[in-house]
């Protein structure tokens, strides 16, 4: 009990940490990005229904006022957008309540950034030359696999992830031999495809090798645009290695009106659900009424990535002071 005080994982780990921001900093300078801070503090928090958070009471008003630590820096950051500021990054933490496991700490490092003009294809190839240039000295240079969500999903599956179909979510699962899903995803589509896809699509993965899905379900994703040729998907990727998740990237959806009805669907899914109450971001809103330029963004977390750089089994082992010993 006595030695709790100290840090969980080694020098080593330390220095990988210090090595790997210092080189994501020289990435984004040498391409002009540049570096911001938002507050992690703010009025209002995500309506995400997959994301709980962390609320305090802030009493230097005069009425006491409710406060929320930030699960993405994301809101705030389109903010500085559409107010002109360019390509911009941000290395920070987030906090999501009530996640913790190997691949989880509540308190985390995050990337984001966001590059106007760029298209989703292009992010992702940025997101490619980050991820080599970070492994490529220790682990050497990784093969890429571009695909689309519904390509892979019926791959490994044999579903189709863009028409929701229940009995055959079933029997796909009582099969593959989760017999929980059904009590756990009821008749919700999002959580059906969440389910499969992380107990058996992310396993199915080839290890070390990136994987770009892209051509996620509209159903998944409140923050991307819908892609124009197919309003089943929207213009949004994730980034893998090891058939771990480590980036989501969107085509920033940049209608107000269109963000505001999201916005009023999670808050009222969180009000059927009993899930915690939360108030529409309305300075974000306020920026999209004033023009959020064209853009694709993406946050990867770096924790997550300094576990397959390091090796590591654990989060815990990249970590200083993980929440057991905070």
């Amino acid at each position: 009990m006595t030695e709790r005080w100290r840090p969980i994982c080694d020098k080593q780990h330390l220095r990988l940490r210090a090595q790997m921001l210092a080189k994501i900093r020289q990435f984004f300078t040498l391409r002009q990005v540049l570096e911001v801070e938002t507050p992690l503090l703010c009025h209002t928090t995500g309506t995400d229904p997959q994301l709980d958070f962390f609320a305090t009471t802030y009493h230097g008003l005069a009425q006491p006022t409710q406060l929320f630590l930030q699960t993405s820096p994301e809101f705030a950051m389109k903010r500085l957008l559409a107010a002109g500021s360019g390509s911009i990054y941000q290395i920070c933490k987030a906090f999501r309540n009530g996640e913790s496991g190997r691949w989880h700490n509540p308190e985390f490092t995050m990337l984001e950034w966001y590059r106007t003009d760029f298209s989703l294809l292009q992010l992702m190839a940025e997101v490619v030359a980050l991820l080599q240039a970070l492994l490529t000295p220790l682990r050497g240079a990784l093969p890429v696999r571009q695909v689309d969500y519904q390509t892979f999903f019926d791959e490994v599956t044999g579903l189709d992830p863009l028409v929701y179909q229940p009995a055959a979510y079933r029997q796909f699962v009582d099969s593959a031999g989760f017999p929980e899903a059904a009590a756990l995803c009821g008749d919700q589509q999002v959580l059906w495809l969440d389910f499969i896809f992380s107990h058996c699509v992310q396993p199915a993965m080839t290890a070390e090798t990136i994987y770009l899905l892209h051509g996620y379900p509209a159903v998944q994703s409140s923050l991307a645009r819908i892609n124009p040729l197919d309003a089943r998907i929207t213009e949004r990727f994730e980034v893998f290695i090891n058939g771990v998740e480590l980036g989501n990237g969107y085509f920033e959806l940049s209608d107000p009106q269109e963000q505001e009805a999201r916005f009023d669907r999670e808050i009222a899914y969180r009000s059927r659900h009993g899930l915690n109450p939360v108030a529409k971001d309305e300075l974000l809103l306020g920026a999209l009424r004033a023009g959020l330029p064209d853009c694709s963004g993406v946050a990867l977390g770096l924790d997550r990535l300094l576990m397959i750089i390091s090796d590591s089994r654990d989060i815990a082992e990249v970590l200083a002071f993980p929440l057991a010993n905070a």
